[in-house]
């Protein structure tokens, strides 16, 4: 007995810059990862997305390879710096051509493409005249996104405007640790509303063109909640509140009521002047036919070892304004490589909470998934650890659909081991192992076993647990 809805889609997912490499061809133009990644000390093992697994010569074998596994869908982004090289103007026929053979390639082997056109690889010479920080930024979006629609929505039915937005602000100008490499509260400030009024406008824009096409945004969730040693303590219990309000609230309910928290709003406060216009709220929150929900773990939050001086510091340098009393407590022996907690039953809760939100449309689970350094041993690759994890979301999520909520599909991360942006090559997140040296393609364990789960039609008993 299936334990998943009928139609339930099965799918992998992938990011441009993080797969394709070819960063030279096709006309592309730099973009803000390629300015990173040339940084000294920005990446953590020195490497950079110029070739990643050549994804840009082997789509054909990488989609006979998701076809081998069963795969139903493909979440992939498309490289705003490939498709418009500086961000304006008309679209680069050959940058379009590789997407495009790509599309005919997936629906030649039944697989249903699903686009995201923003995976944080914005185009430098936007970033030169201020990149998110700038609201001309919301026009030369809305642009590339339409054109790109336009070119492809004949084929392909699934749009995801942004992939995590709170990690294209809050680390990207605000901590600094995603390009472009700002750090800048107030720059971030500015970035997330852009970043949403982008969205907006662009599901506008798109809708009018093709209405039957589904449209959306990608959110990344940080379930929070205070250690019991500190729910005492108010200024902890507030510094929580600042990290929920930053990374789940601000955004979620920008996008599906076209209004910021209360709170969130006081806390930002000193960045916010002149940044909300008249009229962009209404712009913000047009509807939407689903909601992606990228989920790897619920944060548990602690008092923070540090002395006032590096407390304010902190407050003034991190992803959260504002926060630097606490951080995320020890996630003990169940934890990735990324040393990310195992929290599954925190990802049928988020669903379940997501779908008690006014105006939430239907739900994705478009990233799930853990970083093990499993070896190559006789030609297979036995990622026990990654296999349990699964195993223990999946049923979350199915726990999640028998509750009644509106769960449509699953997208496990990644597809491929590939370049894990600041952390470069070293964690690896797929279900299929790739020899960086050679790009020889060896299906894991846990990707033979969610072949099996999606040809049972997404029976759990076939599924091992570890």
């Amino acid at each position: 007995m299936p334990d998943f809805p009928p139609g339930f889609l099965w799918g992998a997912a992938t990011s441009a810059y993080q797969i394709e490499g070819g960063v030279a061809e096709d006309g592309r133009g730099p973009s803000i990862w390629d300015t990173l990644c040339a940084r000294p000390g920005a990446i953590a093992d020195g490497s950079n997305g110029d070739v990643a697994v050549d994804h840009r010569h082997l789509y054909a074998e990488d989609v006979t390879l998701m076809a081998d596994l069963g795969l139903q869908a493909y979440r992939f982004s498309i490289a705003w710096p490939r498709i418009q090289p500086g961000g304006r103007g008309p679209l680069n026929p050959a940058g379009l051509g590789f997407y495009d053979r790509l599309v005919d390639q997936l629906l030649g082997q039944g697989i249903a493409p699903f686009a995201t056109l923003y995976h944080w690889d914005l185009p430098q010479e936007l970033e030169d005249s201020g990149g998110w920080a700038e609201r001309s930024i919301v026009d030369r979006f809305v642009d590339y996104s339409s054109q790109v629609h336009a070119a492809l929505a004949d084929r392909v039915q699934f749009w995801a405007t942004l992939n995590e937005p709170w990690c294209s602000a809050w680390l990207g100008y605000g901590a600094g640790v995603h390009a472009p490499g700002v750090q800048d509260h107030a720059a971030a400030t500015r970035a997330a509303h852009h970043l949403m009024l982008a969205h907006g406008r662009a599901v506008a824009a798109m809708r009018s063109q093709r209405p039957a096409t589904q449209l959306g945004i990608v959110l990344n969730f940080l379930p929070t909640h205070v250690a019991a040693a500190a729910a005492g303590d108010p200024v902890l219990v507030d510094a929580v509140r600042r990290v929920d309000g930053i990374h789940n609230r601000l955004m979620l309910e920008g996008v599906l009521s076209g209004a910021y928290p209360t709170d969130v709003l006081e806390d930002l406060a000193p960045y916010l002047e002149g940044v909300i216009r008249d009229g962009d709220l209404a712009e913000i929150a047009p509807p939407m036919d689903f909601l992606g929900v990228n989920y790897y773990n619920d944060g548990t939050f602690e008092a923070a070892a540090r002395t006032p001086d590096e407390v304010a510091t902190a407050d003034l340098q991190g992803p959260y304004p504002f926060t630097g009393a606490v951080v995320m407590c020890d996630p003990g022996p169940d934890a990735t490589d990324m040393h990310w907690p195992v929290t599954p039953e925190g990802l049928g809760t988020l669903l379940r909470w997501l779908s008690e939100q006014p105006n939430c449309p239907p739900l994705y689970v478009t990233e799930n998934g853990a970083a093990f350094d499993d070896p190559v041993i006789d030609g297979a690759v036995d990622d026990t650890r990654r296999v349990s994890y699964l195993a223990r979301h999946l049923a979350s999520v199915a726990s999640a659909a028998a509750d009644g909520v509106d769960v449509r599909g699953y997208f496990v991360w990644s597809l491929l081991d590939n370049f894990e942006w600041a952390q470069g090559y070293r964690p690896r997140f797929g279900v299929v192992h790739v020899d960086y040296e050679t790009q020889v393609r060896t299906p894991k364990r846990s990707a033979l076993a969610y072949r099996d789960l999606i040809a049972s039609g997404g029976d759990l008993a076939v599924f091992p647990t570890g």
